[in-house]
């Protein structure tokens, strides 16, 4: 869906009055008027600091302008202005990436009084009807919009003939059990590489992805407000596929299969560190499915040879909880903070707002015990095979395997997977909260580090058939779920 020719000439929401009718600056009559106001953004709910606002004659021959800069308020103030008709307008870059064009609004200075003239960018609601239409009465969401521009990474120029789809699952509960259908929506970039996406989840999260031959970004997660509207710019760049391991593995090999890593000329450099500042030495960073690296002492570190384009970025580290953001890999990329927080700070966070309970029987434990969907451990069961680690249980139970990857240390965990051919990562819940991992799938330290084997109360296995609850929306696998000797959450 390309933008309409509305939302370009869309005005911008102008309030224009004469101050006290009798009042006049006597110390400067014979200079001229005054036009002042605020620019606000709309958007963003605060004033529009350094914006450009110009004013210019247009009933005298004589060329006459004056030019003035918003400061942190959002004020500005135009001085020495003759009597007559003049043209505000304001020139700032979210009216460029929201392709609207500088409005033009007229204003009238008369026995040189001072006039006040408040602008604004336009509301979310306007220009989700200016680009989508009103929305039906029987789906108000469906007027939500994204848009953006997509550019090319390498100079950063609009990128037209883009496709650009958004992803989203849709969770429909009927008398048969919970319904999940992807749904989609695709548009392409014009010669300016904006594109707008109606009817997307609001609120919500959506994966928006850009491509065009064999330029693409990486599949990014984009959160929708209450608002209904969100703007996103993309980066288009190229990425050459580096394949690792052996390709001539033959089907009945225990060898691990080959992976593939996307590399290109981009370099991106950052620190990690704690919320109180002190850098986590050792961190590991990574593109997805790309290069990765490790904090040095001062939590600095620096990615080579990256793909370019807006890419996923993940950083992990030991006893810390993970984080994935996307980034802009340009030239003159700005460096990345990260900031990682503890899983004692995640934990006591979640704790605080989940309701709890006493004991495992009440989290439902024995009731699907009973029914027999999945596989069962009670804390008398954990205790006879007398784990190391926690990871040490899945070594011999049926349908799991803890295996590690070709040129890799980590040791994952992974499933048999129910619904197509090979192996895939299941879902960790612990006291019944979900455990995000990263894209790559669940590790056995992730395991260990969340729970240690003398807490556990019992242990639930799901790969065939999986209860709604312990099922996150984007997965196909199946799940473990751990419940300890603390006090658990209502799942």
């Amino acid at each position: 869906m390309r933008l309409p020719a509305l939302l370009i000439v869309a005005p911008l929401a102008v309030c224009a009055r004469f101050a006290a009718a009798q009042a006049s600056d006597t110390s400067r009559r014979g200079s001229g008027g005054t036009v002042s106001g605020i620019v606000r953004d709309s958007l963003a709910q605060k004033p529009l600091t350094g914006a450009v606002v110009q004013l210019a004659a247009v009933d005298s021959l004589a060329r006459f302008s004056r030019t003035a800069i918003t400061d942190s308020l959002g004020r500005f103030t135009l001085r020495d202005v003759p009597d007559g008709r003049h043209v505000v307008g304001v020139l700032h870059p979210t009216l460029d990436s929201l392709g609207l064009e500088p409005p033009l609004r007229e204003v009238s200075v008369e026995g040189h009084q001072a006039v006040r003239v408040d602008l604004a960018i336009p509301s979310p609601a306007r220009l989700r009807a200016a680009i989508c239409g009103p929305p039906s009465t029987s789906n108000p969401e469906s007027a939500a919009v994204a848009i953006g521009i997509v550019r090319h990474a390498l100079d950063r120029a609009p990128a037209s003939d883009v496709t650009v789809t958004a992803e989203w699952l849709e969770l429909s509960f009927t008398p048969r059990g919970v319904s999940r259908r992807i749904l989609r929506l695709v548009t392409t970039t014009g010669e300016t590489g904006r594109f707008a996406l109606c009817g997307v989840p609001s609120p919500g999260t959506m994966a928006l992805l850009a491509t065009r031959g064999a330029d693409s970004t990486d599949r990014i997660d984009v959160q929708i407000p209450v608002t209904g509207f969100v703007r996103r710019e993309l980066y288009l760049g190229p990425a050459r596929v580096l394949v690792i391991g052996d390709t001539t593995r033959g089907a009945d090999t225990t060898a691990p299969p080959p992976r593939s890593l996307r590399m290109g000329t981009g370099r991106l450099s950052g620190t990690v560190v704690t919320p109180a500042g002190r850098p986590v030495a050792g961190a590991q960073v990574r593109i997805h499915n790309g290069p990765e690296t490790r904090a040095n002492d001062v939590g600095a570190w620096t990615l080579v040879d990256a793909p370019l384009g807006t890419r996923m970025l993940e950083v992990r580290a030991i006893s810390y909880y993970p984080d994935r953001r996307a980034v802009e890999i340009v030239a003159g990329a700005v460096p990345v903070r990260v900031t990682l927080s503890t899983l004692e700070a995640v934990l006591d966070t979640v704790r605080i707002a989940a309701s709890r309970i006493p004991n495992r029987d009440r989290s439902g434990f024995e009731a699907r015990r009973r029914v027999g969907m999945g596989r069962f451990l009670t804390a008398e069961d954990v205790a006879t095979r007398s784990p190391v680690v926690t990871s040490d249980l899945f070594r011999a139970m049926p349908g799991v395997r803890v295996e590690v990857r070709s040129n890799d240390l980590e040791r994952w965990i992974t499933m048999r997977s129910a619904t197509a051919a090979g192996r895939c990562s299941p879902a960790l819940y612990v006291d019944g909260a979900h455990i995000p991992m990263l894209p790559e799938g669940l590790t056995a330290n992730d395991i260990d580090r969340w729970v240690d084997p003398r807490e556990i109360a019992g242990i639930e296995l799901y790969v065939d058939m999986v209860p709604p609850q312990f099922q996150p929306a984007a997965s196909s696998c199946g799940s473990i779920v751990i419940w300890t000797k603390r006090r658990q959450f209502v799942p």
